[in-house]
């Protein structure tokens, strides 16, 4: 069974997110572990295809709801292997409430997958889900545009900082807030909604200790002096760097997430 389809199947309800896996963790120790809170149906570590290692999350699913939110109380910030573990309830309740760091990911290169919008985003704080490309349902073909969920709106707007107009696999990404489920014009982001998510804590909660332990994102090294003669011979600033390149890109499609 693929982890997309595992994903799918699972009951939403009673499955919690555990982030900030040591790479020691195992599903058979994780399974073990969340035994103590109550019947595990299920456990999932996404791992990569070819080296097999993990990214350092994970899913358990539970029999019932209720062991589903005992555990995230239980268990969210324990120590496991030298890392403090972040447990959450998978599901994030967005039929009440559609608050959130949710970002919008246009102009997808086809080769980029979930795991290496995991790998590159997770540098600017906690992913509370895994992230999504979206695909054609018969063959499965990226539609180019992706959705990160954030846990506090300081990594989303860092995200959108470093990222819009990058490249990521030879194409230059959008990156900005998604639009909220029902709405053509209303953006994840706004004061409003800052307001409301700081309100409800539960909802989601600002990354600090837990967040994924991963590296500040380097700052470039300044340039060489250069003097008369060599800055006539310099080439032009890369693409990447060059603002007008990017106004002319396609509007993205308006999803929403």
């Amino acid at each position: 069974m693929s982890a997309s389809a595992s994903i799918e199947q699972r009951n939403q309800e009673a499955t919690v997110y555990v982030g900030n896996l040591d790479e020691k963790v195992t599903e058979e120790l994780l399974w073990e572990l969340m035994l103590q809170i109550g019947v595990v149906v299920n456990v999932h570590i996404p791992r990569d295809k070819v080296t097999s290692k993990h990214s350092g999350f994970g899913f358990v699913e539970f029999r019932t709801e209720e062991d589903a939110e005992y555990c995230t109380k239980v268990m969210n910030m324990i120590q496991l292997f030298n890392k403090i573990i972040k447990v959450k309830k998978a599901s994030q309740d967005t039929k009440t409430l559609d608050i959130g760091a949710n970002l919008f990911l246009g102009n997808l290169d086809a080769d980029v997958d979930e795991k290496l919008l995991y790998d590159t985003f997770s540098v600017f704080g906690s992913i509370i889900e895994t992230p999504k490309v979206m695909r054609d349902v018969d063959t499965k073909q990226s539609k180019g545009f992706g959705f990160v969920a954030y846990d506090s709106f300081d990594a989303a707007d860092l995200a959108i900082e470093c990222m819009n107009g990058q490249y990521l696999c030879n194409r230059q990404i959008v990156v900005q807030y998604a639009f909220k489920k029902g709405s053509q014009s209303e953006r994840h982001g706004s004061q409003a909604e800052r307001l409301l998510a700081s309100n409800n804590p539960s909802k989601m909660k600002p990354h600090t200790r837990f967040a994924f332990a991963t590296p500040a994102v380097p700052t470039p090294p300044a340039p060489p002096m250069m003097n008369a003669s060599m800055m006539s011979a310099q080439p032009p600033p890369p693409a990447m760097y060059q603002q007008q390149g990017f106004a002319a890109m396609p509007p993205p499609p308006p999803q929403h997430y």
